[in-house]
């Protein structure tokens, strides 16, 4: 039987409790830095000893844990956890019936209920991933729950917690019948090389869909297109698919390379005929100044945080200077679509970076259209963190 520890909040953190707020911040209690197990429950008391809600212990970078019930007989039982897994398959019939994606998000950590634990389908597989070492404390539970109601054929995992001072596993299988990788997925109909089974990455990320299929639909026909931290190029597919003239992808990771090129070939595109370069971003940006090079679209949607030999680049110190000479590059009348995944600030403040970058450059600007995430990334409003996706389609005018 798991370990409950009692815990005492201070009267005015108590009402968002009993009104569903999950997280757990180190500054609830002084309390919490005593714990030292991680996947015991935790349960918030009023300072008279009011049960309010329940929780587990799991220390990440968002916090020491989360909620999942406000109701002091619930713990995290494989009844209780298939309940959870049916609501999400129930909210997303949409797309388990359409026959161009098969590759989702099944059920998004707090979105859904249980913070610390996402799932994702790609075709019959699926794929877990544990934010902290206390939910993964209870893994076989919700690995039972998991194939107690969705038939997979196989479970992978990735861990995104240090264990043992490392953050992933030799071997990510866990479950059912091994695969062999890569595997084919659809999205929209865009075919994609899937490895669940090789580092930390799969090959594409899964809550762009909606971005990437309206660059394909009224963003590249006829244009050019600079793809800056392309990845595995998702975002050059869906353009060369949408009629751009040429696509360039550029990243620094040298994996990227041949996986662009089976993203391309998985499509029937003629690899040759688009541009794919290993490069520091940076530096393609100055050899494309150096050469005059400029693009009708260019896509901007770097990691939160990267280090390289010679940079360090943070979103959330360096995206102003990267939209500035992103900038540059971009024709007048050209789009740029900005994004990121950094949950440290709202699209309100996103807007002010791209405001402030277009200032410094002289130039002015429209925005045509924002994106968060897709309805199988559910978030929970009562933590804005949860809603971390901001994607921005802005009209250079001049």
């Amino acid at each position: 039987m798991t370990e409950t520890v009692a815990i005492q909040i201070d009267h005015r953190f108590v009402k968002p409790y009993y009104e569903g707020y999950q997280h757990i911040p180190e500054s609830l209690s002084p309390a919490l830095r005593n714990l030292k197990t991680e996947g015991v429950y935790i349960d918030l008391m009023t300072p008279e000893g009011v049960f309010i809600a329940r929780g587990y212990h799991g220390h990440q970078n968002k916090g020491y844990g989360w909620v999942f019930t406000q109701d002091a007989s619930v713990y995290l039982t494989i009844e209780f956890l298939r309940q959870l897994f049916s609501d999400a398959i129930g909210k997303r019939q949409k797309l388990f019936q359409d026959e161009e994606t098969t590759a989702f998000r099944l059920f998004n950590g707090e979105g859904d209920r249980l913070g610390g634990v996402t799932v994702d389908l790609y075709n019959d597989c699926a794929l877990v991933q544990w934010y902290s070492l206390g939910i993964y404390e209870h893994r076989e539970l919700i690995l039972d729950a998991l194939e107690a109601v969705y038939p997979v054929k196989a479970i992978y995992q990735k861990k995104r917690f240090c264990e043992g001072g490392k953050y992933m596993d030799a071997d990510d299988f866990v479950r059912g019948e091994r695969i062999e990788f890569p595997i084919l997925v659809k999205e929209n109909g865009v075919v994609f090389n899937i490895d669940l089974n090789d580092g930390p990455m799969t090959g594409v990320f899964l809550d762009q869909r909606e971005v990437r299929e309206q660059i394909r639909e009224q963003y590249s026909k006829g244009k050019t297109m600079l793809n800056a931290f392309s990845y595995t190029g998702a975002f050059s597919v869906y353009a060369a698919l949408g009629g751009a003239d040429k696509t360039t992808s550029v990243d620094l990771a040298k994996r990227s390379l041949p996986m662009t090129i089976a993203q391309f070939s998985a499509n029937g595109i003629d690899f040759e005929a688009q541009e794919i370069r290993v490069m520091d971003v940076f530096n393609y940006f100055d050899y494309a100044l150096k050469h005059a090079l400029t693009y009708d679209l260019v896509v901007l949607d770097p990691p939160s945080f990267a280090r390289s030999k010679k940079r360090v680049f943070s979103v959330q110190k360096d995206y102003v200077k990267l939209l500035e000479q992103a900038l540059q590059l971009t024709n007048d009348n050209g789009v740029i679509v900005a994004s990121t995944n950094y949950s440290g600030f709202d699209m309100k403040k996103f807007k002010q970076f791209i405001k402030r970058a277009f200032h410094n450059q002289h130039a002015t600007y429209k925005i045509l259209e924002t994106y968060t995430q897709p309805e199988d990334f559910p978030y929970d409003a009562n933590f804005k963190e949860s809603q971390y996706l901001k994607v921005v389609f802005i009209k250079k005018l001049s």
